[in-house]
Formats: C-alpha cells, sequence, structure tokens
C-alpha cells in the first residue's frame, strides 16, 4: 500500500487530493496548523497531524509518527500556502511575515524533510503547489506573487537535484480553483475570475500529473495561454496591467 501525505491539506485543495488518494486505497496522512478544519464527516482512514510546515522539526516529526512502521513515503504534496493582495493595497506586517514563512521556508522545510525519506528509496514524488501568477516576472508584482515564484524556483532546483536519485518534482500553477476559501476572500462572488475551475477537475488534473511525474503543470490551459501572451510583454505595460486588474477585482 502506498503511503501518501499531505502538508496544509486540512481543507480546501489539500484536503480533496486526500480524499481522492483515499478512494484509490492508499493510507493517506495530511497536516496542518488547525486540525479543526477537517470536515466534521472526515473520513476515518485519513490520518490527521497538527503542523506548521514553517518550523522544519514540526513537519518533520508529523511524518515519522505517519511512516511508523512503515517503510517508504510513496508521495509529498505540499498545498500549504498563505495568501494576502497587496498589488492594490497595503498588508499588514504580520500577513507578510506569514507569507514569507509558510510559502518560502515552508516549502523548503517541506523538500528537505521528504527528501531525507526518500533518498535511501531511491524513489518518490515530491509535489508542491505554487500559482499561475508566479508565472510572470515583473518588479511590481504582489508579494503572493513573488513568494509563489520563489516557490517555482525552489522546486526547479530541487528537481534537477532530486532527479539523480529517482525522486520527481512536480510543480503544480493553478489558476482560480472554486474553492470555499477563494470564496471566502471574495465575498462569494467569482464573477471576476477567469476560467475558474471546478474543484473536482482540478483533483484529477494535479492527481495526473503527479502520477506521471510531470515537472511543471500550468492549468487550465487559457490561463497558461494568457500567462504565456503576458510574460513577452514590457515589465512596464505589465505593471500597469496588473495594478489596474488589482484595483478593478477590488471595485464592487
Amino acid at each position: 500500500m502506498m503511503n501518501i501525505f499531505i502538508a496544509g491539506g486540512t481543507s480546501g485543495i489539500g484536503y480533496a487530493l486526500a480524499v481522492h488518494y483515499l478512494s484509490k486505497g492508499y493510507r493517506v496522512g495530511v497536516c496542518g496548523r488547525d486540525i479543526n478544519k477537517v470536515p466534521k464527516n472526515n473520513l476515518n482512514s485519513l490520518l490527521v497531524y497538527e503542523a506548521d510546515v514553517s518550523i522544519m522539526s514540526s513537519i518533520k516529526t508529523v511524518l515519522q509518527n505517519f511512516l511508523d512502521g512503515h517503510k517508504n513515503l510513496d508521495v509529498f504534496i505540499n498545498c500549504a500556502g498563505s495568501y494576502a493582495e497587496d498589488v492594490a493595497g497595503q498588508i499588514s506586517y504580520e500577513e507578510a511575515e506569514q507569507m514569507l514563512q509558510t510559502n518560502i521556508l515552508g516549502t523548503i522545510n517541506c523538500f528537505e524533510v521528504a527528501r531525507l525519506l526518500m533518498q535511501h528509496q531511491k524513489n518518490g514524488r515530491i509535489a508542491v503547489i505554487a500559482s499561475v501568477s508566479g508565472i510572470l516576472d515583473y518588479k511590481k508584482s504582489s508579494l503572493y506573487t513573488k513568494t509563489k515564484r520563489s516557490v517555482i524556483n525552489i522546486a526547479e532546483a530541487y528537481h534537477r537535484a532530486l532527479e539523480p536519485f529517482g525522486i520527481s518534482v512536480t510543480t503544480i500553477a493553478p489558476g482560480y480553483i472554486d474553492t470555499l476559501k477563494l470564496r471566502e476572500l471574495n465575498g462569494h462572488d467569482l464573477s471576476k475570475k477567469p476560467f475558474l475551475v471546478d474543484v473536482d477537475s482540478a483533483i484529477k488534473i494535479i492527481y495526473e500529473a503527479i502520477d506521471t511525474r510531470k515537472k511543471l503543470l500550468i492549468f487550465p490551459t487559457k490561463m497558461k495561454w494568457l500567462m504565456t501572451f503576458l510574460s513577452v510583454l514590457p515589465s512596464s505595460f505589465l505593471n500597469v496591467i496588473m495594478y489596474r486588474k488589482a484595483k478593478w477585482m477590488q471595485q464592487d
């Protein structure tokens, strides 16, 4: 039986992925800072742990507990993330710190802990959820976008380093997914979210990419095309476009 562990798996995409892997008969564990987020009707077979990815000892301990008596870690997925928008406004220092700690330090911690467990196996799959926004590189991008671009770059470095050990690294860069969190962040109005993907469709796409050891997945396809077009624009022009987009999305 395969052992699957998902950091940031107590809600949202992480939890939906956990349920999907469970449906295939795998042994699945998840962790998060608040285990009360796990739905009350959670399947008893899901193993739930409390951990903070920004603290390496925390994620290391829960993984050791999850693997107790089991030989290999087959798949590790990092879905943990923190979001605050600051293109058209300001964010607090606490919000900025949480994004940096979770999205960058947490990403490195997860890679390191998974790597140490998988290297002796000479096999394994590591995946990380980034964002399609991280594909774009321009001066005035939001802190969130810059952290997610860092996630993509970190994953690229680990892909190159771990490939000789038979460990695949899959970077997932999704567009807008119709999750409860996205609805809450937008007052339950997603009319300004282009190319919206439902959760079930997103899970199938993500699962397939990890299963086939795809290096980078950008979806949906229309969003990928849009990002490709925007990425060739001059940085100054892109700055204006993205600022106006952020302001428009904040309007009622």
